[in-house]
């Protein structure tokens, strides 16, 4: 398990409240767009990541987290496991206080990577499961 739940509870009640969700479109069929709409609902400010940088619910997108123009708490990573890796090295490079990569998404490597900079991460696990079960 990479990611204990004093972990997931410490990302989903203090590392903060601006989620960059990598891979997240206006696409309403693939599992960002509806992830993304619950960590709203739980108080979230979602901003979205895509190479399309499209407005997704009521938030301008960015086509990356360096293009992103404002310090971000946590990142969300929608995206295949062969490129996750280099999206949470640009998270750490970007100052965010934890990386999240979504069911499916492993990189072991990237998860040492990532926690040996000192910044909390846990794989293969969904927000919007854990927030209604551990915030």
């Amino acid at each position: 398990m990479y990611g204990d739940d004093a972990t997931v509870r410490k990302i989903l009640t203090e590392s903060g409240d601006t989620w960059a969700v990598v891979g997240l479109s206006s696409n309403r069929q693939r599992a960002a767009y509806g992830v993304a709409q619950v960590l709203q609902r739980f108080g979230k400010r979602v901003v979205p990541v895509h190479p399309k940088a499209e407005t997704v619910h009521g938030e301008q997108g960015y086509a990356s987290l360096a293009d992103i123009p404002f310090d971000v708490d946590v990142v969300d990573v929608f995206v295949n496991s062969d490129l996750a890796g280099a999206v949470a090295d640009e998270a750490v490079a970007k100052g965010a206080k934890a990386v999240w990569f979504q069911l499916g998404v492993v990189d072991e490597e990237a998860y040492g990577r990532t926690r040996a900079a000192g910044v909390d991460m846990v794989m293969d696990r969904c927000p919007a499961i854990e927030i209604p079960r551990l915030a």
